[in-house]
Parts: structure tokens; sequence; C-alpha cells
């Protein structure tokens, strides 16, 4: 495999010393997962990456960016020290980005960001060589470590950037330098760390800092924060996407089915029509997002819809599978990987399209909302009435949502996701169509592995 990164261009990237001179073919932070010819980066976090230096090189890592020798490598292990790792990963996500031909798009908002990338991904692959974050790779690590892997060759890339707390969002941005920016929605996820929707729009609209001269930020037309943005924008470009009438690009229809959506749209005057194999309005919405971007990069639209035919939603994100239980199967919609009360009401929506026996929701606390919580989660209760027979729940927040609807429905409530996770498997019936969904935090995943192992 040709070298991503040559020893000339690490000492470069970050004037750290080199022990040898050695290529990496790629970089990583994960001494389990290393490639062979990689980069291990030796980040200090919860844990010391310094001490899986060794592993990682008997797993065929070239070499270890390090900040200090570790004690059980060779004197000759191939190694770049420098002084902070964290810091050395950024500066080599600065030189990728520095030495990338291509045109890098940039993704942040409350909801939709991660689906909203790899609809990205599918759209510009359909016109040219593209790189996209892995997985949810959007904080302070996630975002360098993805200009990092870039090759300089190919056509395009897609930045997706997150944030927990103020401040985070504008040095990322900067760091991956976009040609186009998107913010998709805004709504109350991280409220408390940030305390309002305001300051919410504000940290998002951060993500336009990073946009270079000429850049263009592509904007949700129907958030009441829209103005804000606007504002944040600071004489830059701006393009509006949704369903207002004035909106650049424009959502005309989105019909959903238990397995689908047709969509209908308008962007920059040009109709038109595609399925997603994703069911939901909030999934037609991210599809325009995504064109919007795509032209604003001077892409041919109906060939870029044309790309998205079919998309489907990735493990986590609303992916559906089909699960044994007792006696038969039953349909699984995985949102286990993240939650805000948002994305919660339109997973309940997808789940009322569904044509199962018996509709279950099971859901996990939803996390950093501060003071808001309790009434964040009680606020559900119409929507899990709408699209849900039956209700399972666990965490101290989502029983004021257990306790909030009548009895007939409840299923069950438990401390945390690995006492729910049986009860559940033993729960599901044949016929029965079941959504997962929770915070990362509240460990939903649990639930799915269980009901996908259950063996009756």
């Amino acid at each position: 495999m040709k070298a991503l990164w040559t020893a000339a261009d690490l000492q470069a990237a970050t004037g750290g010393n080199l022990a040898r001179a050695f290529e990496c073919t790629g970089v990583s932070i994960d001494s389990r997962a290393i490639g062979k010819g990689e980069l291990f980066v030796a980040l200090i976090d919860r844990r010391d990456g310094h001490d899986f230096v060794s592993d990682a090189l008997v797993r065929g890592a070239a070499a270890g960016l390090v900040s200090r020798r570790p004690d059980n490598v060779p004197a000759d292990a191939p190694l770049l020290t420098v002084p902070d790792t964290l810091a050395g990963l950024h500066a080599l996500g600065r030189f990728g980005r520095a030495r990338f031909g291509g045109r890098v798009a940039a993704v942040t908002g409350s909801v939709g960001k991660t689906t909203t990338k790899e609809m990205l991904r599918t759209v510009l692959g359909a016109f040219g060589p593209t790189h996209a974050s892995a997985a949810s790779y959007n904080n302070q690590w996630g975002v360098p470590l993805t200009l990092a892997r870039m090759p300089p060759g190919d056509a395009f890339a897609v930045i997706e950037i997150g944030m927990n707390m103020p401040g985070e969002i504008a040095p990322l941005a900067r760091l991956a330098a976009p040609r186009v920016t998107l913010i998709t929605a805004i709504e109350k996820a991280h409220l408390g760390h940030l305390g309002s929707l305001c300051a919410i729009a504000d940290e998002k609209a951060a993500i336009m800092e990073g946009l270079v001269a000429g850049g263009v930020a592509v904007l949700p037309a129907d958030t009441p924060a829209l103005s804000r943005l606007e504002r944040g924008a600071g004489g830059r470009e701006t393009r509006l996407f949704g369903e207002r009438a004035n909106a650049w690009a424009r959502l005309i229809t989105a019909t959903a089915d238990a397995d689908g959506t047709d969509v209908v749209a308008d962007v920059d005057g040009a109709r038109v029509s595609f399925r997603l194999a994703a069911p939901g309005r909030h999934m037609a919405m991210n599809a325009v997002g995504a064109l919007a971007v795509a032209a604003t990069l001077g892409l041919d639209v109906t060939r870029a819809a044309a790309a998205l035919a079919g998309f489907a939603p990735m493990a986590g994100r609303g992916a559906r599978r089909c699960i044994r239980t007792r006696g038969g199967k039953a349909l699984l919609l995985d949102e286990s990987y993240n939650a805000s009360a948002a994305a919660v009401r339109a997973a309940l929506g997808v789940l009322e399209l569904q044509a199962g026996r018996r509709k279950i929701a099971v859901l996990g606390d939803m996390l950093e909302l501060g003071e808001h919580g309790a009434s964040e989660h009680a606020g559900l209760a119409p929507a899990v009435l709408a699209g849900a027979d039956l209700l399972f729940t666990c965490g101290s927040l989502m029983e004021t949502l257990f306790r909030a609807i009548p009895p007939a429905r409840r299923g069950a409530h438990a401390a945390d996701s690995a006492a729910l996770a049986p009860i559940v498997a033993e729960a599901v019936r044949p016929g029965d169509a079941v959504l997962v969904k929770g915070s990362l935090g509240s460990r939903m995943k649990l639930v799915v592995d269980a009901l996908e192992h259950t063996d009756h």
C-alpha cells in the first residue's frame, strides 16, 4: 500500500523528533484496530495510550507518535516524539488539510449530522473519490484524525464537527477549512451545557468561522434560530434548505411508509425525485441538505439525487433488522447510538409507520439536558402514545416519562440498560416492531445486542 505519510512529512507537520525514518499507510488511535503500516498516536485520556504502543507495534504499526518513550518498547523502536500527542495529532490534521487537493464540506447540527455526512459521502462519491469521517469522529481528536487520514488526491472530503461544551466547534472548523458548511438543525441537545437554544445556535454557527475565502454556508430554513444563524454568518454567503417557499433547496413532498420515503425536492430550480430506504420526513430533510451542499459545490443535482436512491440508515442510527424471537421473527429499529427529544420524536414517528403486531419503544435517558432533563423526558409522552403500544425505559430521567403514560402502555422500567435488556428480550414476540433509542451514555446497544443474540 502506498504511504500516506513519509518521514519527512511527519517531521515537517509536527516538528517532532524521529528516532529513525519510516513511512505510514494511515493513522490510528486504537491499538486494537491498528492496521499494518499505520502510525499509532498515543493519546492520553482516561487511559494513557503510551501503555499500548508496544502492543500496536506487535500488531503491525509502522511507528508510534509519543510524548515520551514507553518503558516496554525496544530502544530502537520507530517513534516520533512530540511534546503533546493531541497537539501532534492536530498538527498532522492541519498538514493533511493543507496538502489536500480536493474540496471539503463540513457538517454540524443538533440532530442528523452523522446521517447527513453519510449521505454526502454517497452523493459526492458519485462524482469522485471521497474521504469522510469514520463513525461519529467529530470531536477534538476525531476531526484531526479524519484530516490526517485524507488521501491528498481525493476529489472531496466530508468532515463532521460536533460539540459538548461551548467553544469547541470554531477551532475544529478552522482546522477543517471547508468550502461549504452545513448546519442540519438547531434543537435542544446539550442544553445542560449550553443553557439555551440561542446558545446552541451560536455554537453551531461557529462552524462558519472555518470557511475558506468565498466559502458558502447552507442553513436550515425552518429553524426559529435562523436569524441568529444568519447573523453568525458574518457577511458570508448563505443558502437555505428546508420547506420554506424561499428556500434555495426546498423539500416539496416527503411521503413515508414503513420501508422508506419518496422525496420530491427543488434545488436551485432543478426538480428531483428519488426514494430513500429510510422512513421519515427527517431523513428527507437530511437528504435535501446533502443535495444543497452538492449543488453549492457545482455538482449536477439530478445525478446527485440519483446517487441517494436506496440510501439506508446505519447501525445505531435507524438501521432496520430482522431479529429472531420466541416462535418467529420481529423487526428491530436500531437507534441506539444517541438521542435528543427531537430525534426521539422522529424515531417514534418511524415506529408508528411500521405494520408490527405490537409497536414497542425501548428508551434510555437523554443526557446533557441539565435542569431541563425531567421536562424534556416527560414531554415525550404524546409522541409515545401516538407511536408505541408499549414502552420500556431505563434510567432515572426516563422514569419520568414512564410514569407519565397510562399503566396499560407500560412495559417495564429498570435502573439501567443492562438490567432492562433481558426483560425486553423476553417480552418481544413474533410480528413486533421494536425501537431502541437513548443517549450513548445510556448504553442502549446492550438492549440491541440482547435482542439480536436471543436464542429461542
